[in-house]
Formats: C-alpha cells, sequence, structure tokens
C-alpha cells in the first residue's frame, strides 16, 4: 500500500541544522519537492508559517523551491473536529503539566494541527519526536498519534519507504 507522507516542522528544521545541509545534500531536498510533485509528500499550512518565521536559508528555500501546494490549509470542518477532540484529550489528560497543554493549544503550534491533517486523510505522518508515554511536561506528536490511531514515522523510515538513495555524484 502507498502511503502518502505529512511532514512536521522538525523534518525540515533538524535536515537543514544537522545532517541534510543544503551544501552537503541537496538531493535530500530535491526529493521532497519532486515526491511532492507525484502528491506523495505534503505538510499544511501551520508548518510553512513556521518555517517562515525562522528567516533563514530553510525558509528561503521552501519560498523559493517547495511549491506552495505542499502546504494544505487545515481551517476544513473535518481536519478542525479532530483538532477539537485531540485538544479535549490533552486537556482532560492528567499526565500532562498545565504548561504542556497550553503550548499543544497554541493557535500557532502545528502539533496538534498536523495529527488531525493526518487523521482526516489517514497519510502517516513524519516527525523527529520519539514516542514517550510517560512525557508529562511536552504533548508529543508520536503520543498523540498513538492514542488516535494515526501512522507515524520518522524521516530516515519515510526516505526508505520511498527508495530514496542519496549517491555522491563522483565530483571532487
Amino acid at each position: 500500500m502507498a502511503h502518502i507522507y505529512l511532514l512536521d516542522a522538525n523534518v525540515f528544521i533538524e535536515a537543514k541544522k544537522r545532517y541534510y545541509a543544503f551544501d552537503l545534500v541537496p538531493g535530500f531536498w530535491d526529493s521532497l519537492i519532486i515526491n511532492h510533485q507525484h502528491s506523495i509528500i505534503f505538510s499544511i499550512d501551520k508548518v510553512n508559517n513556521e518555517i517562515k518565521d525562522y528567516g533563514d536559508e530553510l525558509s528561503d528555500w521552501v519560498s523559493r523551491s517547495m511549491p506552495s501546494t505542499c502546504f494544505i490549509a487545515t481551517n476544513i470542518s473535518p481536519i478542525v473536529s479532530f483538532y477539537g477532540d485531540m485538544q479535549r484529550w490533552a486537556i482532560l489528560n492528567t499526565q500532562f503539566t498545565s504548561a504542556a497543554k497550553a503550548e499543544f493549544a497554541e493557535e500557532r503550534n502545528a502539533d496538534c494541527w498536523l495529527v488531525a491533517c493526518a487523521k482526516h486523510n489517514d497519510w502517516t505522518l513524519v516527525t523527529e519526536e520519539k514516542l514517550n508515554l510517560s512525557k508529562k511536561n511536552k504533548v508529543l506528536i508520536p503520543n498523540v498519534c498513538k492514542t488516535f490511531g494515526v501512522r507515524y514515522l520518522d524521516t530516515f523510515a519515510m526516505l526508505k519507504e520511498l527508495g530514496v538513495k542519496l549517491i555522491l555524484d563522483g565530483k571532487k
């Protein structure tokens, strides 16, 4: 079964900062564009906003290279409904601190919107966050995904599933 992948902001941010710098691994960035053009990779409007707020090389790349169609709107009724369900779950969950609940509920925080969008579309959410069911001071994306039956994985697993190969081009 083919999957459609919904990318968290940290997929872009961590890649740029750590292991897929633009000047070292341009093939990673090209693979995101190509897979979006084949309707396999998307993100959401709120992630686009988070990235553009940085005002750095990544935000320039998103504005210049990634088609705007990659970042889908979250203000449709079914996504808003799932968002509400997830917010209620977090608020009623005594495990999380008040600060964690408040951060999860912030309008500009994309996390809950991502899970709601993935749930609505039956897509796979891609994040660098790790499942930690005992975490108290942050509502983690994988914890929400597990609770609401949303498939999630990290960037490396996505690249493997997509068959992406980042091959040295032979130039010095």
